[in-house]
């Protein structure tokens, strides 16, 4: 069982990396929108394409925009931190009880 445990225990980790890595994205996207930055750069670019799939998947379901302002940024940035803090430990615990449960 000590296997299962391990690569649960490399899921949690890897993805508490990426999900570190994202929020990191989406900040400096969001960021970069109030200075309107040339969108042939290739730096905006990535981060436009990797930010609006996820911003577009809420706006389908959250109206995103208040006065002007567009909070899609900050649900993902919640849900991510909501992953970080649930899923991540969750998953650590699990790998601990089933590497301790036999």
């Amino acid at each position: 069982m000590f296997i299962l445990a391990n690569f649960i225990e490399a899921v949690a980790r890897i993805l508490d990396i990426a999900l570190t890595v994202y929020f990191w994205i989406v900040v400096i996207s969001a960021l970069l929108s109030w200075v309107n930055p040339d969108p042939h750069n290739p730096i905006v670019r990535f981060l436009r394409n990797a930010t609006e799939p996820v911003y577009r998947k809420i706006r389908r379901y959250v109206p995103t925009y208040f006065g002007g302002i567009d909070i899609a940024p900050l649900i993902v940035l919640l849900v991510i931190m909501f992953l970080q803090y649930f899923l991540v430990p969750s998953l650590h615990e699990l790998a601990v009880r089933i590497k301790y449960a036999g």
